[in-house]
C-alpha cells in the first residue's frame, strides 16, 4: 500500500467498521459534487450524514413493512371514500396520524362484508409503519391457529412475547369462523395481554351482540368486549360491498343471451 492510497484504504476501513455503507458507497461522488460547487467541509459532510440517515430510515420501514405481515399494501390514497359515504373520513384521517398508539387507545372498524374495512385496516397501519411504530397484522383465524400451534409446541409463551413488542395489533375478519373453547379463551389472553399496553385495531362484520356466536360464551365475549372498547374508536362501514357493486355493473354489460354461430 502505497503512502498516497493509505487515507482512502483507511477511510474505507474506518467506514466499513462504523457501519456507515451508504458513506462508504457515496463520499467519493459526494467530494466530487461539493468540489464542483464550491461547498465547505461541513456541507460535505453534512451531506453525506443526510444520505445515511435517509437510507437508514427506508430500510427500517421496510423491515417494519415485512415483519407486519401485510396481506396486500393498501394506502388511504386508493380508497373511494365517495362509495362509501357511511365511513367517517375525518375519524380516518385523524388515526393515520397515529396518536391513538401512543396513548394505547383502540380502534373498531364493523360494517357489512365488501365496504373495505380490511382496506382502511391495512392504510392506518402501513402509516404507522411509516411512522416508526412496530405492527403485526393477522385475521383472526390465522392468529388463533398460530396460537393453538404454539400451545401444541409449548412455544406460547415466547409467541406472546413476540405478540408484546409489536405497539399495534391488527386482527382482521373477526366473525367469519367461530372458536373452539380454547381457541376463544386464546384470543381472549392476547387481548387482556394488551390492554392499556398496546393499541389493537379490530375488523368485523358482526355487531356486538353477536359475538357470542364466534366466541361460544357470555362470560369471555363480555370480558373481551369490556377490555376492547375502553377508549376505543368506532367505524361503522354500512355501504353497499364494493365486490358485489362490481359484479352488478359486470351483469349488465352482459348480453342475457348469446346468439350461436352458424
Amino acid at each position: 500500500m502505497s503512502e498516497k492510497d493509505k487515507p482512502t484504504i483507511l477511510l474505507q476501513h474506518y467506514l466499513k467498521k462504523l457501519k456507515l455503507p451508504t458513506m462508504l458507497r457515496e463520499y467519493a461522488s459526494m467530494a466530487s459534487v461539493c468540489t464542483d460547487d464550491r461547498s465547505d467541509y461541513p456541507t460535505y459532510l453534512l451531506r453525506l450524514a443526510e444520505r445515511e440517515l435517509l437510507d437508514r430510515e427506508r430500510k427500517a420501514a421496510e423491515r417494519r413493512v415485512k415483519e407486519a405481515r401485510f396481506p396486500v399494501i393498501k394506502t388511504i390514497d386508493t380508497f373511494d371514500f365517495k362509495a362509501q359515504p357511511s365511513i367517517n373520513e375525518p375519524l380516518v384521517r385523524e388515526l393515520l396520524g397515529g396518536e391513538f398508539i401512543d396513548k394505547r387507545e383502540n380502534v373498531l372498524l364493523i360494517g357489512n362484508s365488501g365496504t373495505g374495512k380490511t382496506h382502511l385496516a391495512c392504510a392506518v397501519a402501513f402509516a404507522a409503519c411509516m411512522q416508526g411504530r412496530r405492527v403485526r397484522f393477522s385475521t383472526v383465524t390465522g392468529l388463533v391457529t398460530e396460537l393453538l400451534e404454539s400451545r401444541e409446541d409449548r412455544t406460547l409463551q415466547r409467541f406472546h412475547r413476540q405478540l408484546e413488542r409489536q405497539q399495534l395489533l391488527v386482527l382482521d375478519e373477526l366473525g367469519y369462523v367461530p372458536f373452539s373453547k380454547a381457541g376463544g379463551e386464546l384470543l381472549f389472553e392476547v387481548v387482556s395481554r394488551a390492554y392499556e399496553r398496546q393499541s389493537i385495531l379490530v375488523t368485523t362484520n358482526l355487531p356486538f351482540e353477536n359475538w357470542t356466536e364466534i366466541l361460544g360464551s357470555e362470560r369471555l365475549t363480555g370480558a373481551l368486549l369490556d377490555r376492547l372498547t375502553h377508549r376505543v374508536h368506532i367505524l361503522e362501514a354500512n355501504g353497499e360491498s364494493y365486490r358485489l357493486k362490481h359484479a352488478k355493473k359486470r351483469a349488465s354489460r352482459t348480453p342475457n343471451h348469446i346468439q350461436p354461430q352458424t
